[in-house]
């Protein structure tokens, strides 16, 4: 508005300090503000602060304000007056805050011959939160008076000024003075203070910088094959001076740089020597002022160089292993050996000769293998032991190194383990055997599931007193190897032992896939295929099984790695479970995926009880449905039918008046018992032989039946023998035997619970024509003689002996078989 004015007491201020501020309003010069109150408020940035208020000369109002700890870098101080019920802000001052410079340091310069120019570089201190100006100043020496870049009274000499905010510039060559000492600093300023760095007194030409040389020609010496000479250029700016240079070269093999020192760069040439054959050495070269102070320039660009070759030189390493072949007339060899090493190849080595028998005199022996590979596969007669191998390059061939193929059985070491050496490397460790070693070969051999073999996983400890080694080669973390070792004795070759081990573990790829073998309804058999060795990573330690159903907390039980198989027990029946299973190593483990299963109601045999039982039950069923379906015929089955001779063709063959006499019955006299009413008695007719009866010999009688009647059918009476049956006398005739023949003796009863039928007559025939079943033919009708003769209706002329028929008419088959047993029993032919 114009009418208001904001002061403070300081713009900038150090971080954390007191902070004070004056606002006044001039009421006459806002017109607003005449017949109005003023109250007067204060914000720092959007925060309200709160000052004090009071009456100022001339009609103004004042407000002071005191912020005791200022904790902001920057911030502006907002003066505000209230009017028609709002702030309206009508003067502001700006506060920042921060440190006084930090202290450069680390200043260093060099002199660069090129330009001449003094470039410094130096390390800025901790940020001061307000801007600052950094210079780099130079000034003589107050001893002795420089002829320039002199301080002047009050003012020192300015040397530069980095840009960008850069640590670092380049004073130029006009504020130097060469060969003379100066006085040269940084200086830090801002609105708090200055600082300065340390300062250094120096002579520019100490702290020249020279310009590396140039590496011209590099050639090997003739006579003395292990040594080179070089030849080198110093730039044009640097030819004045006096240098001393280095020299510098490895082979890519070489882990580090070799140093040769002390050369002086006025010769420009030089020679070293001790270097390897036929290897390849890069080189590079750097100089400085002899004087041995300054800089030393950098290093020249580099050089490649390779020595020439000679005939390689020492012996090979070599191992081996034999088979019979051919029906043990030949030995399957294989041999591998060791590259030599480069200090032996002297060169790139080209390939290597076998042969069963050494060189002599230039000739050259039959060779079995030339190979560029480190192993051979050859045959050779089973008396041969020894093999000769060497190697050869563009330069020669090496001497022959013997191998004699030694058995092995000497004794093995007594213990042998291996730790991990590091994450690619073993350290293998052995207790040695009694008897003394010349050296000892070890074997290692990556463990996977399909079958591999590594020709170079070997190496030869030719100390035979040592007990310990490293292996390094082709060796990879989380990767089971086995490891053997052979001692090797003068003359023989010791059994080897083995372990395994691991430079490194972790958790298992992954777990095993459960599988539900059984199940029943307390336990159930689980199986898994183990973890393939290569997906193992470490160890396994443990395999743990953990189950659980919806109600009860997780069960586990740990499994030995050796088992492939788990039985879960004390289950309940009918409930699901879920299971999965864990493998364990020493470097961590790995979950399976779940498996659910559910528990039986029933176990094994009480499904198998329980099935027999409802298939007996069913076989039941269907048996009385069956006989339900088939009664008559399973009733004839259990219960057979007795035929009823009254029923019979011979029963209805009786005369009509026998039929209509009723027949005198007398009442039972015992349960179940029937008597026999009325029972005929026929006797053979003369001369006629009847059918045999049983075993016994009838004798033939001679004879006609008597002319008077004579009853032939007894009624038993109460006091008869043979409780309630039909006893029955056979008729004598005059000529007749005595032997009687049982007829037949009836029970009454009803046949298994039959019921009582009424009395009737009944017959039985010993012949074997049909006579009872219905179903047989019946035969003609006859009649009765003797009984129409009991009546006296009998024709006349009626043969007959003392009143009983003894011949049956030839015309009347089915009666000729016929005899009656208890014969005893009847004294005459009479109806009791």
């Amino acid at each position: 508005l114009g009418c208001a004015s904001v002061v403070v007491g300081s713009p900038i201020v150090p971080l954390g300090s007191a902070v004070t501020a004056a606002c006044t309003i001039q009421s006459e010069l806002c017109h607003v503000l005449e017949q109005a109150k003023v109250r007067i408020t204060w914000m720092l940035d959007n925060e309200p602060v709160v000052g004090s208020q009071h009456r100022g000369l001339g009609g103004t109002e004042v407000s002071n304000l005191t912020l005791p700890q200022f904790n902001q870098t920057e911030a502006k101080l907002w003066c505000c007056v209230e009017w028609n019920g709002t702030k309206q802000r009508v003067g502001m001052a700006e506060i920042r805050a921060g440190y006084p410079p930090a202290k450069p340091f680390n200043l260093s310069c060099a002199l660069n011959l090129t330009d001449y120019g003094l470039t410094c570089q130096w390390e800025q201190g901790a940020s001061s939160h307000l801007p600052t100006t950094v210079e780099l100043r130079c000034a003589r020496d107050p001893e002795p008076t420089p002829l320039c870049c002199r301080r002047s009274r009050g003012q020192a000499v300015t040397g530069c000024s980095p840009e960008g905010g850069s640590s670092r510039c380049t004073v130029p060559r006009r504020l130097l003075q060469l060969y003379r000492r100066m006085e040269i600093w940084v200086a830090a300023t801002n609105a708090l203070g200055t600082a300065e760095s340390e300062h250094l007194y120096l002579d520019p030409m100490d702290v020249a910088k020279l310009d590396p040389p140039t590496l011209q020609t590099i050639q090997s010496i003739p006579f003395q094959t292990d040594c080179v000479a070089l030849a080198w250029e110093v730039t044009r700016s640097n030819a004045h001076m006096e240098l001393q240079c280095e020299l510098r070269y490895r082979a890519p093999e070489d882990p580090s740089w070799a140093l040769v020192t002390g050369i002086v760069s006025q010769a420009g040439t030089t020679r070293c020597c001790g270097f390897l054959f036929g290897t390849q050495y890069h080189f590079q070269m750097r100089c400085q002022r002899s004087s041995a102070q300054g800089y030393w320039s950098e290093w020249s660009p580099g050089r490649n160089y390779t020595t020439h070759e000679k005939a390689p030189t020492g012996k090979l390493n070599t191992w081996w292993s034999t088979q019979l072949a051919r029906e043990g007339e030949w030995l399957e060899v294989q041999l591998r050996w060791k590259a030599p090493q480069r200090r032996e190849a002297n060169g790139r080595v080209l390939g290597y000769h076998v042969t069963l028998n050494p060189r002599k005199r230039g000739r050259d022996p039959p060779t079995v293998c030339n190979t560029t590979h480190t192993q051979c596969n050859f045959s050779m007669p089973t008396g041969t032991r020894r093999v000769y191998l060497s190697a050869y390059n563009s330069a020669g061939e090496s001497a022959a190194t013997e191998v004699t193929l030694l058995e092995r059985k000497g004794q093995p070491p007594a213990r042998l383990w291996a730790v991990p050496g590091g994450e690619y490397s073993l350290r293998v460790h052995w207790v040695a055997p009694p008897a003394p070693v010349t050296a000892y070969i070890l074997e290692w051999q990556r463990m996977s599931s399909e079958p591999s073999h590594c020709s170079a996983c070997w190496q030869m400890e030719q100390d035979g007193a040592t007990t310990t080694a490293l292996i390094q080669d082709g060796i990879e973390p989380f990767q089971q190897y086995n490891i053997s070792l052979y001692p090797l004795y003068k003359d023989t070759v010791g059994v080897p032992i083995h372990t395994t081990a691991y430079s490194k573990q972790k958790a298992p790829s992954y777990a095993p896939k459960l599988h539900l073998r059984s199940i029943s309804k307390s336990s159930a058999e689980l199986c898994w295929d183990p973890v393939p060795v290569e997906m193992q990573n470490g160890f396994i330690t443990s395999y743990t099984i953990f189950w659980a159903n919806s109600t009860t907390e997780v069960s586990s039980a740990s499994v030995n790695p050796s088992l492939s198989s788990f039985v879960i027990r004390e289950l309940k029946p009918s409930t699901l479970y879920k299971v999965h299973i864990m493998a364990s190593t020493a470097g961590g483990s790995t979950n399976g995926t779940s498996l659910t299963m559910v528990t039986t109601v029933l176990d094994d045999i009480e499904v198998q009880f329980l099935l027999l039982t409802l298939g007996l039950i069913f076989a039941l069923l269907v048996l009385l449905l069956i006989c339900f379906h088939k009664n008559g015929q399973v009733k004839r089955q259990f219960w057979p039918s007795v035929p009823d001779p009254a029923n019979s063709s011979l029963g209805k063959w009786m005369p009509a008046e026998l039929q209509e006499e009723p027949l005198q019955v007398p009442g039972v006299r015992e349960p179940g018992l029937a008597t026999i009413s009325t029972v005929t008695v026929l006797e053979r007719a003369v001369g006629k032989q009847p059918p045999a009866w049983g075993k016994e010999p009838i004798t033939q009688t001679t004879g006609t039946f008597p002319t008077l009647p004579q009853p032939y059918v007894r009624q038993e009476g109460p006091g008869t023998l043979g409780r309630g049956r039909a006893a029955v006398q056979p008729c004598r005739g005059a000529g007749g035997s005595g032997d009687a023949v049982q007829y037949a003796r009836v029970v009454g009863d009803g046949y298994k619970g039959q019921q009582h039928a009424p009395p009737r007559l009944y017959l039985r025939s010993s012949s074997t024509q049909p006579l009872l079943l219905d179903a047989s033919p019946s035969p003609k009708p006859y009649e009765n003689l003797g009984f129409h003769r009991f009546h006296g209706t009998a024709p006349q002329g009626w043969p007959g002996d003392d009143g009983c028929p003894e011949d049956l008419p030839a015309t009347f088959p089915l009666l000729q078989g016929l005899r009656i047993g208890g014969a005893d029993e009847l004294h005459d032919c009479r109806t009791f």
